[in-house]
């Protein structure tokens, strides 16, 4: 039977980006409802393409199949705060299996961290050369921990990492449990708000494991 995990994280009030407030109760109004307020990139999320103006794809543009595939979990909670991730810390053995469409899952544990200002300011970061490599061996997707793939607080490197990679690699930040995968390969499938003209949007992101 397959296991399904859910990489996720929840929007609660006090999460930076979202709110949720009461609009109608089942005792006024006959029924519960809320009305919410996020940020595009709050949470976990994806970007478009048009997030670093690489193309003019917004969001609900990028085609559906782009959001599912293979995976391939990579460990590198050993980089630490302020890291840089860079091919090499790609096992050779997944290297060697690893094909054109398949996505990478780089787990550094760092969704513990979430609404802390560690969370946003010392984030491991994906390299150039990382980049580049997902680029040119045909990333589908790459997920990340971190709110971003870059340093935010940078804006010359979260530009060119992001330019590099949203010519052909859909990006998903803010993932959580992976801690809770078994296997090193999983189904991925990440699906954002189909927002119209949207520079990136929040997501449901599941693996499911064999």
């Amino acid at each position: 039977m397959d296991t399904i995990i859910d990489l996720t994280l929840t929007y609660t009030n006090g999460f930076t980006g979202f709110s949720k407030k009461i609009s109608n109760t089942i005792s006024t109004h006959g029924w519960n409802a809320s009305t919410l307020t996020l940020y595009s990139h709050c949470g976990t999320h994806m970007d478009a393409p048009i997030h670093f103006n690489v193309s003019n794809q917004t969001i609900d543009e990028i085609p559906v199949s782009d959001f599912v595939g293979r995976a391939w979990v990579i460990d590198v909670r050993h980089i630490g705060a302020k890291g840089l991730i860079n091919p090499e810390h790609i096992p050779q053995a997944i290297q060697d299996k690893f094909t054109s469409g398949d996505s990478l899952i780089f787990w550094t544990d760092w969704s513990q961290y979430i609404n802390t200002s560690k969370y946003r300011d010392e984030l491991p970061r994906v390299s150039e050369t990382l980049a580049l490599w997902c680029l040119e061996n045909g990333v589908k997707m790459i997920g990340v921990e971190p709110p971003s793939v870059a340093d935010v607080n940078n804006i010359d490197e979260v530009t060119k990492i992001h330019q590099i990679l949203l010519k052909g690699v859909v990006i998903i930040e803010g993932l959580t449990n992976i801690d809770k995968l078994k296997s090193n390969c999983v189904k991925l499938i990440a699906l954002p708000l189909k927002v119209g003209a949207g520079d990136g949007a929040p997501a449901r992101v599941i693996a499911i494991e064999k």
